[in-house]
């Protein structure tokens, strides 16, 4: 079982800087921070008027968000898509949308995974396979999976899903990465099984995470539990008006996924030269497993570069992608004189 010691316990997570400059205070700034998985060349946003911020959110805003998501990410209709301040707030949502039993995570993963499922009451194991969640009636996974990458096919997802349903069980897919996944890998379509739940996350494809934008895709019975537990106003305007047109924007949403390709395999080139091996990843970031993992962290943080670390997995780093000519500059620079 995964010890839970109460809901005030700090969990680590990329992007924070506050500590990269405790930890590394002589270090050169700005810091190129790879440590989120998040595009680094975002969405452009708009000027926004005083007026977007002193009124609350209008209703028409709300549902012409909610019909652009239902088209982007391939939801049967509106009625299946609940927009919210980011998909983390929606995970202890989802895992109490059953009673609370035995949860399964699948492991490695996001550690909110677990402890969302612990605020919802299940007792939480980590497991390392689909075929390990028999006795589960909650299972939370992650496709592709953070950090490494993996991706579960989509028949075997539909699979554990029919398994759960049998006793009376709920299956949370966080697709947070899969704009940049498998074509065809997404269960948004498949929802209307009645025991699936799809999040998704605006913020880490074009690169907004601090607008606080993400959804949970669901049969519309679960939709409307889940859209009453988040109450009136859930999303600010500017987040309505920024996430109807970037989910619309078909030109910026193709160039992107060039981009980011490209830059992935730059990454890959620049980390295959190294002492590592490359454990995983995906378009947006890149995983590596080496014993001097601690030493090399310590090192790039001198230099400014902020990257992954996993207290779990001591000899894992994750590389995110630099933003800029200088960042690639300074990133390769400071990997080279490692070793």
């Amino acid at each position: 079982m995964i010890p839970f010691t109460g809901d005030d316990e700090p969990l680590l997570h990329g992007g924070d800087l506050d500590v990269a400059r405790r930890l590394f205070p002589d270090a050169p700034e700005p810091f190129v921070d790879l440590s989120t998985g998040i595009n680094p060349n975002p969405y452009p946003v708009p000027r926004f008027s005083a007026e977007h911020f002193s009124r609350l959110p209008a209703p028409k805003a709300a549902a012409a968000l909610v019909e652009a998501a239902a088209g982007f990410y391939g939801a049967a209709s509106p009625a299946h898509v609940v927009p919210a301040p980011g998909s983390q707030i929606l995970l202890p949502l989802a895992a109490g949308l059953v009673r609370p039993a035995r949860a399964a995570v699948l492991a490695p993963s996001y550690p909110e995974y677990a402890r969302s499922a612990a605020l919802a009451g299940h007792s939480v194991k980590a497991v390392r396979g689909i075929e390990e969640c028999a006795d589960a009636t909650l299972v939370i996974l992650a496709n592709p999976n953070n950090p490494d990458g993996r991706s579960f096919a989509r028949s075997d997802l539909l699979a554990l899903a029919a398994s759960l349903r049998c006793r009376s069980g709920l299956l949370v897919v966080d697709e947070a990465f899969m704009d940049v996944g498998p074509p065809d890998g997404s269960l948004a379509a498949a929802v209307a099984c009645g025991n699936v739940v799809v999040l998704r996350s605006f913020g880490k494809f074009f690169g907004l995470a601090g607008l606080r934008l993400g959804f949970a895709i669901a049969a519309p019975s679960l939709a409307s539990r889940i859209a009453a537990a988040l109450g009136p106003w859930a999303v600010s305007g500017p987040a309505l008006t920024v996430g109807t047109k970037a989910l619309a924007d078909k030109a910026w949403i193709a160039r992107t996924r060039t981009r980011l390709d490209n830059a992935s395999r730059r990454l890959n080139d620049m980390l295959a030269g190294q002492a590592f091996e490359m454990v995983g990843g995906i378009a947006l970031f890149r995983l590596v497993q080496t014993p001097a993992a601690n030493a090399l962290f310590r090192h790039l943080g001198r230099a400014g570069v902020w990257v992954r670390a996993f207290p779990n997995y001591p000899d894992w780093l994750r590389f995110g992608l630099p933003g800029s000519g200088p960042q690639w500059k300074r990133v390769s620079d400071a990997l080279a004189s490692f070793w």
